[in-house]
């Protein structure tokens, strides 16, 4: 009975009041309900700042003209898509989703999408890869950045390769970078160990690859960019930031429409490009297109199939010529092609023979080396009986059809530049007309309901009548007249190589040869060359050990030593400037020479000779000095920013060398400071052809101050420019003052006493990490031509760093190659004396390794004592091989036979991003090339 009591008791209210769980009212509130409290907003924001903005016309305009667009939900598709129709004229859409500039350049842009670096996405992968990106600039050196991002990403994707063990990926990234130490290498793969947003197949999606009900609409939008060379690529971030939600969803009876239009506007212009009315699925892998054949499509296919290189190309010409000779017997020619790449590969047989006719033909223009035997092939391809009606003909016609990306684009930017050159016209003649009067133009524009461009017209209109209809007579445009492109301006619209031009196609790059043009020696001419010895007997002194001028001196000599007439002398480099220089000094030495004693007033005049650089600048005072100064005990010295002259000394020297900038600075003082300027008789000014450059401001601003005192004192001053060839030599003449008939000179490159046979590579690789490891091949390549012809080599590379680095990896690969005996012979003379050279070398610890090699470096960055070594070493034929900076081309004259480029970027402080080379200082550079007393040829 008491166990019931118990039993009956555990469940009354009192013993279980207490265990009850009471119901948390907070916990009923929605997840997404707010709180009340202060939270973050990090990370729930998904939209950017902006990224609705958008060019539009006022909202009268839009329904004047027809309405509101943004009303229609196709244009909303359309707008959502990306669409550039409403406000998108000049911009262009870049890889990473982006804008850029539609002035911007064509081919950094298309280089942007080609490489597709990787970009991180979070700050941890962030850190990691600019670590990684720090160690490989040590490696490489300085470089452009799509080399370092290029070779960066090739590294990770190494370290991300689960194929590889430890000890494979090190040799693989030394592959890639040289040597490099463990304890480096193990930094590499801690970082790239902390990258978690790099995939080695590129993770990068498309737009268009989101799944939804527009898919196919999508697909076939890609279809249509495709052919009409359109690719807007959105990052991982756009396309996760972007919300669904907020979309505006159309009628499915929109879609359709849609989609029928967007697919018909595909299938139509597959038919413009290809020639095909009907795109079956079966037939559309057998089919090509004519742009994609070039001269190696058939051994780049056949390599598919067959890893030696050697055989795809003997494999690639027995196809050819069963295609050539097959003729309209398809069936044998079938055979033929089987029983010569067998039955495994019978769809690239299908493919040929589908195509007998676009490979056969395409492959041999593309072969062809010269425009005759291109139009020949034409002429036999619209004759081959074989073909179908026409069939010849239509290939012709889709060869010389464009609709590439590049060519879309560029028309398009031509004619954006075209229209907005002519807004910018018309709204400069609109200011002109508006007589300051503007503020009733702003007053009658704030009226919604009136079309803009109503508005402004009426308000000029009004303006003008209240305006004085006087226009300035002389008006200046100085901005339309400037160029932003420096060095880089191009005028001439076509490029037409010499005769004799050959290309050569190789594996991964196209060499053009150029040509040495033939020196033009007249009878006349030789005759004509003036001995030293008929010169007066005192002026003799300064050409010691010359038996007579040259062709372009003799030709020089009246003007430049009888006259005082300004001159420009534009002559390639080699043809003797110098000595122009000369003559003209001598005439100034004469005019203070007393005929009587010969005794020569020094306080009466003063020379500057202004050169661009201060290595130039070193060697004109040791040039000049050596010939005048003990002759006739003139003194020159050198006035740049490593060496000051006081006022004394000023007053002491008759011949000063110095930079444009320095003489800009001296002239612009007054007061005592310009008394001994006032003495300048003779301003000879070198490389006048720098005019072009960005330094081109100083120069001109030296000649208009000096033709300013020459007006203002009535003292004449003679102008002397010497200048390599020179398209528009004559505007320089006028600007430099020279009678065209008395004073202007100009010779072509057919008075260079060497002869320059000139070779341009270009390498065909798209990564850009590539370009860098081929291009020392075939620096390699070429620098063992000539070391087996024992010619000497001078490299020109544009970075100091980069001098070592070249020279190191020419270093590693004579010695992996086992040709190093080629470039210096063992226990020679030349050995020996390198090796002593180098023992005394202390710090440049590159220097010291590389020499006994045979190789040298130069820069403006070295010891004077060791730059001196260098020269003084390859001018003696000891060193066969040397790396430099491009001042040795400006500075010191130190030939060689061969004259390598290597690269043509160049890092330009001022702008903070790599240029290209100007046309004259690669002009400059390959003037180094041949040694007048050995060479009759010169290559460059």
């Amino acid at each position: 009975m008491a166990e019931e009591v118990a039993r009956s008791r555990q469940y009354a209210y009192q013993q279980n009041s207490n265990l009850v769980l009471q119901a948390d009212s907070e916990s009923r509130r929605r997840p997404d309900e707010p709180t009340g409290e202060v939270e973050s907003l990090a990370g729930k924001i998904t939209y950017r700042m902006g990224d609705r903005a958008q060019k539009a016309t006022p909202q009268s305009s839009r329904k004047r003209h027809g309405g509101d667009k943004d009303a229609d939900p196709k244009h909303k598709k359309k707008k959502r898509r990306g669409d550039a129709d409403d406000g998108g004229d000049g911009v262009l859409f870049t890889a990473t989703g982006g804008l850029a500039s539609a002035k911007s350049n064509i081919l950094k842009e298309s280089s942007a999408f080609e490489s597709a670096a990787y970009r991180p996405k979070n700050p941890a992968s962030q850190e990691a890869y600019e670590q990684i990106l720090s160690v490989v600039a040590q490696q490489l050196g300085a470089q452009p950045g799509e080399i370092l991002a290029g070779a960066a990403e090739e590294v990770l994707a190494i370290l991300k390769n689960d194929n590889y063990r430890d000890d494979e990926k090190h040799k693989e990234v030394q592959k890639l970078l040289k040597t490099i130490p463990t304890h480096t290498f193990s930094q590499l793969v801690a970082a790239g160990k902390r990258v978690t947003d790099f995939f080695p197949e590129n993770g990068e999606k498309k737009a268009g690859e989101e799944e939804g009900e527009d898919a196919a609409a999508v697909e076939s939008d890609e279809e249509v960019d495709k052919e009409m060379g359109v690719a807007v690529v959105f990052d991982d971030e756009d396309e996760e930031e972007e919300s669904d939600l907020d979309e505006v969803r159309d009628d499915e009876e929109d879609e359709g429409e849609e989609d029928e239009e967007t697919t018909a506007a595909g299938r139509e212009a597959m038919k413009m490009k290809d020639g095909y009315d009907d795109e079956d699925d079966g037939d559309a892998k057998y089919r090509l297109d004519v742009h994609a054949i070039d001269a190696f499509w058939l051994q780049r296919e056949l390599s598919k199939f067959y890893k030696d290189a050697e055989i795809s190309a003997k494999l690639a010409e027995d196809v050819l010529s069963i295609l050539k000779e097959a003729g309209s017997d398809l069936s044998a020619c079938e055979n033929r092609l089987v029983l010569l790449l067998d039955y495994d590969k019978f769809d690239f047989i299908k493919l040929l023979l589908e195509n007998r006719a676009k490979v056969l033909y395409c492959t041999r223009l593309k072969q062809a080396q010269n425009d005759e035997e291109r139009r020949s092939i034409e002429e036999e391809m619209v004759a081959d009986e074989t073909l179908n009606d026409g069939e010849g003909n239509a290939i012709l016609e889709q060869l010389r059809t464009t609709a590439s990306a590049d060519s879309w684009m560029q028309d398009r930017i031509g004619a954006m530049e075209t229209t907005s050159r002519a807004e910018a016209n018309k709204l400069r003649k609109l200011q002109q007309k508006s007589g300051g009067q503007r503020a009733q133009a702003r007053g009658d524009e704030s009226d919604d309901d009136v079309d803009m461009e109503d508005v402004s017209r009426d308000a000029v209109k009004k303006e003008g009548d209240g305006a004085p209809k006087k226009k300035p007579q002389h008006y200046v445009d100085v901005e339309s007249l400037a160029f932003q492109e420096g060095g880089h301006l191009m005028s001439n619209r076509e490029c037409r190589l010499p005769e004799g031009t050959w290309r050569a196609q190789k594996k991964g790059y196209e060499e053009v040869h150029v040509p040495a043009v033939r020196t033009k020696i007249a009878a006349a001419e030789e005759k004509a060359r003036i001995k030293i010895p008929t010169l007066p007997k005192w002026a003799q002194g300064a050409f010691k050990g010359m038996e007579s001028l040259n062709r372009v001196q003799s030709k020089m000599f009246p003007a430049a030593f009888k006259t005082s007439e300004n001159l420009l002398l534009c002559a390639p480099t080699g043809a003797g400037k110098t000595n122009v220089a000369m003559l003209t000094i001598l005439h100034e030495i004469m005019k203070a020479r007393d005929p009587e004693t010969g005794e020569i007033d020094l306080n009466s005049f003063k020379i500057v000779y202004v050169a661009p650089m201060k290595a130039l600048v070193q060697e004109v005072v040791l040039n000049l000095s050596a010939r005048l100064s003990s002759a006739y005990g003139i003194q020159v010295r050198e006035l740049s920013g490593d060496q000051n002259l006081s006022r004394e000394q000023l007053f002491n020297t008759q011949i000063i060398v110095t930079t444009p900038e320095k003489w800009d600075i001296i002239t612009r003082k007054s007061g005592d400071d310009r008394t001994y300027t006032q003495l300048v008789r003779l301003v000879i000014i070198d490389e006048i052809h720098l005019l072009h450059d960005t330094r081109g401001p100083v120069l001109e601003a030296l000649v208009a101050r000096t033709i300013r005192n020459v007006e203002a004192t009535q003292q004449m001053v003679r102008l002397v420019g010497l200048s390599a060839t020179l398209p528009n030599y004559e505007d320089v003449a006028a600007f430099l003052r020279v009678d065209p008939a008395q004073g202007l000179f100009y010779f072509d490159s057919s008075y260079r006493p060497v002869p320059l046979q000139q070779q341009y590579i270009g390498i065909m690789e798209k990564k850009a990490v590539k370009r860098f490891a081929l291009m020392n091949e075939i620096c390699y390549e070429k620098v063992m031509e000539q070391a087996e012809l024992d010619n000497q080599v001078l490299i020109f590379v544009h970075s100091r760093k980069e001098t070592a680095s070249t020279a190191q990896a020419l270093r590693d690969l004579f010695v992996e190659n086992d040709t190093l005996a080629r470039l210096i012979k063992p226990n020679s003379a030349s050995s020996e004396v390198l090796l002593q050279e180098a023992e005394k070398i202390e710090r440049n610890d590159d220097l010291k390794d590389l020499l006994p090699y045979g190789f040298g470096i130069h820069h403006a960055g070295m010891k004077r004592q060791d730059r001196t070594l260098v020269e003084n070493a390859f001018a003696d034929g000891h060193l066969k091989v040397l790396v430099s900076t491009s001042t040795l081309a400006w500075g010191v004259n130190l030939p060689a036979h061969t004259v390598i480029i290597k690269g043509t970027q160049i890092y330009n402080a001022e702008k903070g991003d790599w240029c290209e080379l100007s046309p004259l200082d690669i002009l400059q550079m390959l003037g180094r090339a041949g040694r007048v007393q050995f060479d009759t040829q010169a290559p460059g």
